[in-house]
């Protein structure tokens, strides 16, 4: 290049590729993001995005922040955060605004041979209907999502369209790559392809409007129809296995269904993906092709690349609820009834460990969640997780710390024994674990225990004697003396066959005549309650031996006391579940307030009053 010569930006460059991507479009007239599609399975496909688009889209904005942070002949500091460009925006034509319309697809009775559920959710202002049913030609059930969607000769239209809003959203760097950021983001995005709606088709309904923003905002900054999986409630998991299938969702009701949402090519999954680890700051790669990542809701997404997974990129999702679960929750629904949640209420006030087991999607993770609200506020507590699953109360003081992988040079890895041994230098009265897994993982938990920590952990095992004999066993192997650090055992299970969670065991760690191959072992597990299957009830199988005499010592309370106690906090709690308190900050309020003012709190709950005095005290 010569001297005279001047150099293109990164913007520059960028735009002039988005554009002539929608310059090509317009010579097509035919948008494969805005049509109904007929797969060789017989599914009708919603309107979802290509995957070329897409990536022009978040290219694009890329380039312009890029541009934005590295240039130094302008200072966009006095700018403001949004423009709208409306040099360039033409009104459409009143026939072609008319194609622009709401409609769904067939007939369900055509589609179904039994129809056993329907109802409607909404993202982003798009509705959509929800129908589940037996298909002839299915050995499972069938989750059928059906969209507005948009019809006629709109490609061009739909592509300009993307085009001034890329143009007129300008983000920082933080925004682009920040999950925390994305709504705000969202909104950017919404409030410019609002305005240029509103200019290009000032006759157009506002409903078809609100439509048409969202739809796009699924696919510039989303992830297509998979947005509006994530806000069906009913919805546990769902898994994109590859380009060749259809998606698959868990449903909490029916289990396992085959759903209608199919992808375009491997790549438009791996797009996803890609996305998906930009915003927690990891890389998915063909030399790194495993993912572990949240999104922006708090859901835990897996992702894999071909050919490690052999039939093709795959996606998995597992939702967390959007109201966190709370303690009147499990005791409404029959997970713990309310003696064993005020017995876990009184370890957790009195500052016990303890280590929460199950199997997988047991709903271990939930009830450390819902444990949660018993610390004391005015204690500290630090989580580190691999991927941020837990969800506690705005008003606990939280620390929140994730594990970092290393960078395609292999520097910069935070590892989950790094943040452990960091966080006993951060002055933590309370440590959250997310799942121990590894010998040295567990030994630096144990460690914290000994040096007067009250940690909380889950782990993988399906009785209180196989949480004994993991621990003690390969791979975690820990010394028993460790192990006695462990005050409080709760394992948890799920009943997949009447599709429920229950509370399995409580139990405390204790001497016994396990063995360890032929060598005798001090340790085993006094079960204290236990889950009955055929009456569905957790009941009391002995008095706790190790755990009492601690509360003894902790508290300075006889036994009978403590029994008082625990019937109080019963009490208290059934007061909440019948006054309907399922919101979390509220549920911790009315806890905290039983710190600061036990006796008011229990009076409250004897007289049944209405706890809405004390929200109002906190400006609730």
């Amino acid at each position: 290049m010569s001297d005279e010569e001047e150099p293109v930006s990164i913007v520059e460059r960028k735009r002039n590729e988005f554009l002539d991507d929608s310059e090509d479009q317009k010579d097509s007239d035919v948008d494969p993001d805005l049509r109904s599609e007929t797969e060789e399975s017989g599914f009708d496909r919603p309107e979802r995005s290509g995957s070329r688009d897409r990536g022009n889209a978040v290219e694009a904005v890329k380039g312009l922040q890029d541009e934005m942070d590295n240039s130094e002949e302008t200072d966009q500091t006095d700018e403001p955060e949004e423009f709208i460009d409306t040099d360039n925006v033409e009104e459409v034509p009143p026939e072609e605004a008319s194609e622009i319309r709401e409609e769904y697809d067939e007939d369900e009775e055509e589609f179904f041979t039994e129809i056993e559920d329907d109802y409607k959710v909404e993202s982003d202002g798009v509705p959509a209907r929800i129908t589940i049913g037996e298909r002839k030609g299915e050995y499972v059930k069938v989750y059928k999502l059906d969209r507005p969607q948009v019809s006629g000769g709109t490609g061009a239209f739909v592509q300009n369209l993307r085009s001034q809003a890329v143009r007129s959203v300008k983000l920082s760097r933080e925004e682009f790559t920040d999950a925390d950021e994305v709504g705000k983001v969202k909104q950017k995005f919404k409030d410019a392809v609002r305005t240029q709606l509103k200019q290009m088709i000032p006759q157009a309904d506002d409903n078809v409007v609100e439509i048409l923003v969202g739809n796009l905002i699924h696919q510039m900054v989303g992830l297509g129809d998979l947005e509006i999986l994530l806000e069906d409630p009913h919805l546990e998991e769902m898994v994109v296995n590859s380009a060749d299938e259809p998606t698959w969702v868990y449903h909490q009701d029916y289990g396992w269904l085959k759903s209608n949402i199919t992808f375009e090519s491997e790549n438009e999954i791996y797009n996803y993906s890609s996305e998906i680890a930009r915003r927690v700051g990891k890389n998915i790669t063909s030399l790194d092709p495993l993912l572990d990542a949240h999104l922006p809701t708090g859901d835990r997404t897996n992702a894999t690349l071909s050919p490690i997974s052999s039939h093709g990129n795959t996606i998995t999702i597992r939702k967390f609820a959007r109201d966190p679960w709370t303690i009147t929750d499990f005791i409404e629904n029959g997970t713990i009834n309310k003696e064993v949640a005020a017995f876990l209420w009184l370890c957790l006030q009195y500052e016990m460990s303890v280590l929460v087991s199950g199997g997988t999607g047991s709903g271990k993770t939930s009830l450390l969640n819902v444990m949660m609200p018993f610390i004391p506020p005015n204690q500290r507590v630090i989580s580190i997780e691999d991927t941020r699953e837990v969800q506690l109360p705005d008003f606990l003081h939280w620390v929140p710390l994730t594990t970092r992988q290393a960078n395609p040079e292999g520097e910069g890895e935070i590892s989950m024994l790094d943040l452990l041994v960091n966080s006993l230098r951060m002055r933590p009265d309370r440590i959250l674990v997310g799942e121990v897994r590894k010998k040295r993982q567990a030994e630096i938990l144990f460690e914290a225990m000994h040096t007067g920590h009250s940690v909380y952990s889950t782990l993988h095992a399906d009785t209180a004697e196989q949480t004994v004999q993991r621990l003690l066993n390969p791979p975690i192997d820990v010394a028993e003396q460790m192990v006695q650090s462990v005050d409080v055992n709760v394992v948890m299970f799920r009943d997949r066959r009447r599709n429920f969670r229950r509370v399995f065991e409580v139990a405390e760690i204790t001497k016994s005549g396990y063995k360890r191959g032929s060598k005798s072992m001090g340790l085993g597990a006094n079960v204290i309650y236990g889950w009955e299957s055929e009456s569905d009830d957790i009941v009391k199988k002995r008095e706790s031996d190790s755990i009492m005499d601690k509360l003894k010592m902790h508290t300075g309370m006889e036994r009978e006391e403590i029994y008082d106690n625990i019937d109080d906090k019963q009490m208290v709690l059934q007061w909440m579940v019948d006054k309907g308190i399922t919101d979390v900050n509220e549920v911790g309020m009315l806890i905290a307030e039983y710190y600061s003012d036990q006796d008011e709190i229990i009076e409250m709950a004897e007289n049944k009053e209405d706890p809405q005095e004390i929200f109002d005290r906190y400006g609730n």
